[in-house]
């Protein structure tokens, strides 16, 4: 019932104002230039300084050689360019890694939506067994305080006192992940009322994009679904038209997808809507990475979500709108990890 509600409600959003919306900027969403931040974890300087080298730290992991950044590149498009990613011991997970790139903007995270916000996600991977492989949680931090260059900066982070803990780890990774915004795309500048930001095709393939239908999911500043409380998660099955020839071709069945996290039975092949944001960034494409080319990923949606079989000029048109929804990337930097001790990996 939770589904059916949001994906009405998605629908009504839409209903009054895709036919107009290529024509009225105004109805389009830029995404805000700052991510919003919870009142329990506000951004400070200090934790997305922490948070930052924390999240280059390959010390989280069992073998000290997988971080955050190994599977999600903020030199680059926020993800990994493989089908799954690779953990520990070169293990192959299976589900292709989503950018951290406007995660921020999700109401809920990870491709089912197990986790509520940024600090529940960040939680997950260390213990992992695929992905960092530590014990537990009490492994993964006490291997941060074994580090003593760790405690100058937790101590500006957060106080004084016994502050280096799993929770204000995650609450600086997660600090540091709402600075990996792109707002100021072409799109954002048309949405804004520069009706020139785009040129003919793009605004072409916005049309076409919004009169197929694909704004019943892909909605919003981040087109990923209607505003949410956190926690709340925008979900939609995929695929819908399961007799299309791609749902054989990629393999789209085989992965329950939220069902897989839940096990109730309505949550079979429901999936967590992800954002069109630098989508140029992020090949392959869906969850199991398949799909390695995007005009390719707009065919395979318009076939099992629309029942449409999409020409190459539409499919041109709408790829060409995808486009400007890339970039720009705030500037990256490589931080300098605190020294090693010499028996902590031993």
């Amino acid at each position: 019932r939770g589904f059916m509600r949001h994906l009405i409600l998605a629908v009504t959003l839409f209903a009054t104002t895709a036919a107009g919306a290529a024509t009225a900027p105004g109805n389009w969403q830029p995404l805000p230039s700052r991510a919003p931040d919870p009142a329990d974890n506000p951004t400070t300087g200090a934790k997305v300084e922490l948070g930052k080298v924390l999240y280059f730290d390959p010390r989280f992991s069992s073998t000290g050689t997988v971080s955050c950044f190994s599977c999600h590149n903020v030199m680059e498009g926020g993800d990994d360019h493989r089908s799954t990613s690779i953990g520990v011991g070169g293990q192959k997970g299976g589900r292709n890694a989503p950018t951290v790139w406007n995660a921020a903007y999700h109401s809920v995270q990870f491709w089912d939506g197990r986790a509520a916000t940024l600090e529940d996600q960040a939680k997950g991977p260390p213990t992992n067994p695929i992905e960092m492989g530590m014990a537990n949680h009490d492994a993964v931090i006490g291997r941060v305080r074994a580090i003593p260059g760790y405690r100058e900066p937790f101590a500006r982070a957060f106080g004084a006192g016994d502050v280096i803990t799993m929770d204000n780890a995650v609450r600086a990774i997660a600090a540091y992940e709402r600075t990996l915004v792109t707002p100021n795309t072409a799109y954002d500048r048309y949405a804004r009322g520069d009706a020139q930001a785009l040129n003919a095709q793009q605004r072409r393939g916005l049309e076409t994009f919004a009169a197929k239908g694909c704004t019943s999911c892909h909605q919003g500043a981040a087109f990923n679904g209607p505003a949410l409380p956190v926690g709340t998660g925008f979900f939609q099955r995929f695929p819908v038209h399961e007799d299309s020839p791609y749902v054989v071709q990629y393999a789209l069945m085989k992965d329950l997808g939220r069902y897989e996290s839940t096990h109730a039975d309505g949550d079979q092949h429901l999936w967590r809507v992800p954002t069109l944001r630098n989508l140029g960034y992020t090949a392959p494409y869906m969850h199991n990475g398949s799909v390695k080319s995007l005009p390719e990923a707009v065919r395979v949606m318009g076939s099992t979500q629309l029942g449409l079989v999409l020409d190459d000029a539409e499919v041109a048109d709408i790829v060409a709108f995808l486009d400007t929804l890339n970039g720009p990337f705030p500037s990256q930097t490589m931080p300098q990890l605190p020294p090693t001790p010499g028996d902590l990996l031993d």
